[in-house]
């Protein structure tokens, strides 16, 4: 039985005969007497806590905190001083800001239309709001009550009944039908997401990862003839690329491979005479040091890097080669590079490429750069790794990769159809039965673009290429010998899904529906589409890059405003619009590693071996080389960088901030200041992001 504890509750009542026989204590001669006291005594008495403060004390107290009340005062002036002071600048006065000039044209439409969207719904929003004070409520339990004539009071009046029965009856189930659609969509792609980061945690979990079996570059074995060192054809090709040539040239030509085994190709396709001389004098400097180094330089530039990749190619001498290994300017690979990648292709006829990861060394240049950290590292750490372990495919990178001469030459070669070689050679290797290794502890450093225009133009090629190429090679895919799976996940997964219906559904949901849902509210999207879902996404991809954690918020805004860019690309090579054929080369900073730096002592050295270099050059180059150095070593004025402003990304930057203000007056609780923490971000990720403050 229970123990019974209400015995405090009974401590003063009268005790109950029946329960015993009570006890009484007698005491003779007490020696102690009986005083009745008033309360406790001092010594008990409960201390006040205003006790020991005197009044300097308390003063000084309250000095400070009104101290620091100030100072925050202060700081929140200082920051809206600072923010209103930039807009007014930017956008009043125009001060640092040049407008983009270059093809208005081609924008001017979507301009356009953003702009009379923006208008709109500023108009209807505030007119919400005006029917909101105003008292004009007719929803209750979801159905539209359309008052009697009697209760008219004015055109206005009318005007916003006609409003509410043409919304929710013809306005509203499109949007309906579209989000549920593309909500659909959304969940297939994440689930795909999920699988992949599965995937992922699986293979870190295994610790699956191609290896070596045994050292085949030990002493013994070299000595007694066990590994032999494989011919590898090195290429470099490059374009206009001033700021990396170098340092490019120099990582290439330092790596670790016996020389009468190794050929470099620099193949240039600069138009800027000065360029061309300039690599030149690096390629000869190289090859007097005894690299086996070789300039190619095209007059006819046709194809871009395709045809630049597919004319070295056609070399007499490169049928002595086994391996072509691919470096795009701005990368840089160490020393180990081959002898981490060539092994792999030993007792392996059936692979054809090893692709090694990117690693960046801008990546904490800016806000841009971080953002793009996150989606690569994803890229590489989860997409590609996942892939190489389970399919043996992937899409070639472009650089960073050591190919099999054979397994080129049986896919075809390099194509120029499409703005995405790469990627085209690889489906077309897939094809052909060809297996694929992705190395993710082997990196090579290279750069991202630093500036929101070189990104912008960057991801239109990636977006538009994979369209082309996938309306190109479907009939290529569907009449191949490889298994039925196959087919179906290069159709379904690697072309539609990742390619097509990603940037479909990110442009449509959350850059279309989500703003027409700020004056509809009947289609009001649900909140973990527009919150749960899209955060725990972006958990995900950040997890490859843990570091990164602090910029969630910004990366799920950045990345819905780029879906723009995306869906217009992507529509662009779907259905060959002229630029989907553009190739523009991606503006490089010439960000120096730490081997560059090492690497200073030895080009301080560059002078004196100056007339050693100039051996293998014309008089007039030799003239015209000199006539640069000289140039380059007047100290001009320095010239101030401008900002850019991109109307269309702050017109749709704006119009999301009043969708998010819109959804913000429908949600409640925690989702409404999530909501207007949202806008309130977009807000300042676009004005960071499009302003674009160029270093």
């Amino acid at each position: 039985m229970a123990p019974r504890l209400g015995f405090l509750c009974r401590w003063g009542k009268e005790k109950d005969p029946q329960k015993g026989t009570p006890v009484v204590v007698t005491m003779e001669k007490p020696n102690f007497s009986v005083v009745e006291i008033d309360g406790p005594d001092a010594a008990f008495r409960p201390v006040e806590k205003s006790r020991g403060k005197n009044t300097k004390q308390v003063t000084w107290i309250l000095l400070l905190k009104a101290n620091r009340a100030v100072g925050c005062i202060a700081w929140l002036v200082t920051v809206l001083w600072t923010l209103l002071g930039t807009i007014k600048k930017r956008l009043i006065y125009r001060q640092g800001i040049a407008i983009e000039g270059g093809k208005l044209g081609r924008g001017r439409l979507l301009f356009g239309v953003i702009r009379v969207f923006l208008v709109t719904s500023i108009g209807i929003l505030a007119f919400e709001m005006l029917a909101y004070f105003k008292g004009w409520h007719y929803f209750q339990h979801s159905n539209l009550h359309i008052p009697q004539a009697s209760e008219l009071q004015g055109l206005l009046h009318s005007l916003y009944v006609a409003w509410l029965t043409c919304r929710a009856e013809y306005i509203a189930p499109l949007i309906q039908t579209l989000s549920k659609f593309c909500i659909v969509l959304f969940l297939i792609q994440s689930v795909d997401r999920m699988i992949l980061c599965f995937g992922c945690l699986w293979i870190k979990y295994k610790r699956i990862e191609p290896k070596i079996e045994g050292d085949p570059f030990r002493s013994d074995d070299v000595e007694g003839g066990g590994y032999k060192y494989p011919m590898v054809l090195v290429q470099i090709p490059m374009c206009n690329e001033r700021e990396v040539y170098e340092q490019s040239i120099s990582a290439v030509c330092q790596i670790d491979w016996p020389r009468d085994h190794l050929l470099i190709q620099v193949l240039d396709d600069s138009d800027d005479e000065s360029i061309q001389l300039l690599i030149k004098a690096e390629v000869a400097k190289w090859s007097h040091k005894g690299v086996n180094i070789v300039y190619r330089h095209r007059l006819v530039r046709t194809g871009y890097k395709a045809g630049n990749l597919k004319s070295a190619m056609s070399c007499d001498y490169v049928r002595d080669y086994e391996f072509v290994a691919i470096f795009d300017a701005d990368f840089q690979p160490n020393p180990d590079f081959l002898k981490l990648t060539v092994p792999h292709f030993k007792d392996n006829p059936e692979l054809g490429l090893v692709q090694a990861r990117w690693s960046f060394v801008n990546r904490d240049e800016n806000l841009l750069t971080r953002l793009q950290n996150i989606n690569l590292c994803f890229h590489f750490e989860v997409e590609q790794q996942v892939n190489g372990v389970f399919l043996n495919f992937f899409g070639f990178n472009g650089t960073a990769g050591v190919w099999r001469i054979k397994a080129l030459e049986e896919s075809g070669g390099w194509l120029e159809r499409t703005t995405v070689e790469d990627m085209d050679i690889a489906v077309r290797a897939h094809l052909n039965g060809w297996k694929f290794v992705f190395l993710n502890d082997v990196k090579v450093l290279c750069e991202v673009p630093e500036s929101y225009e070189a990104y912008r133009k960057q991801q239109h090629r990636w977006h538009s290429g994979p369209m082309q190429l996938f309306r190109l090679s479907l009939p290529a895919v569907i009449s191949s010998k490889i298994s039925a799976w196959k087919k179906a996940n290069l159709i379904l997964l690697f072309f539609l899904l990742r390619k097509l219906i990603l940037p479909f559904y990110s442009f449509t949901l959350f850059c279309i529906i989500l703003p027409l849902t700020m004056f509809v509210p009947e289609a009001e999207l649900p909140v973990w589409v527009i919150c749960y879902v899209p955060v725990f996404m972006s958990l995900l991809n950040i997890l490859p890059s843990p570091k990164s954690f602090p910029f969630i918020v910004p990366y799920l805004l950045f990345e819905n405003t780029m879906s723009v860019t995306k869906f217009n690309a992507m529509v662009s090579g779907l259905f060959q619009l002229g630029s989907s054929y553009e190739w523009i080369v991606t503006k490089k900073a010439g960000r120096s590693s730490e081997s560059d730096l090492l690497a200073a002592a030895e080009r301080d050295s560059k002078i004196t071996n100056q007339a050693q270099i100039y051996r293998g050059a014309s008089e007039s180059e030799i003239s015209e080389l000199t006539h640069l150095k000289e140039r380059k070593e007047v100290v001009s004025a320095p010239v101030k960088k401008v900002n850019k402003l991109y109307r269309k990304e702050l017109a749709l930057a704006f119009l999301l901030l009043l969708a998010s203000l819109r959804s913000l007056l429908a949600a409640q609780g925690v989702h409404f200041y999530f909501l207007m923490f949202q806008g309130v971000t977009f807000l300042l990720v676009g004005l960071d992001l499009i302003g674009e403050q160029m270093s």
